[in-house]
């Protein structure tokens, strides 16, 4: 007998794979990959060690763990790497990084084929 929650998952990531992402650029060094992602949000609080919370919002970009593959080796996110989004006028780049000791990545789901990648805007450039 099939596992029928993994596979409605398995539906579920393929649908959103199929119609909720667009196209962006990883990149680590020299080398880069186009891949399809989800883009989504991850709001962080951290206790500012005077009584407050300080919140801190990512831009997440999810994708297929399967896609991101770099000179021909499949790699996972490190701080550091680069992701680039672009619309019609502006290319968006956005560092992998999370606040204070937060991985700056995570699998999404239980069978650990998405990553949810944690970054921060860094830079925009006119096209």
């Amino acid at each position: 007998m099939t596992d029928l929650l993994s596979r409605g998952l398995s539906w579920l990531e393929d649908q959103r794979h199929q119609h909720l992402t667009r196209t962006v650029t990883y990149q680590r060094g020299g080398s880069e990959v186009e891949l399809a992602a989800t883009i989504g949000r991850t709001v962080f609080e951290q206790d500012d060690h005077a009584g407050g919370l300080t919140r801190i919002e990512s831009r997440d970009f999810l994708i297929r763990a399967a896609d991101l593959v770099l000179a021909t080796e499949t790699i996972l996110p490190k701080p550091g790497d680069r992701i680039r989004e672009s619309d019609a006028i502006t290319i968006y780049t956005y560092e992998v990084m999370a606040p204070g000791t937060e991985p700056p990545w995570r699998y999404s789901d239980v069978n650990r084929t998405t990553l949810r990648i944690h970054t921060k805007h860094v830079a925009r450039e006119a096209i």
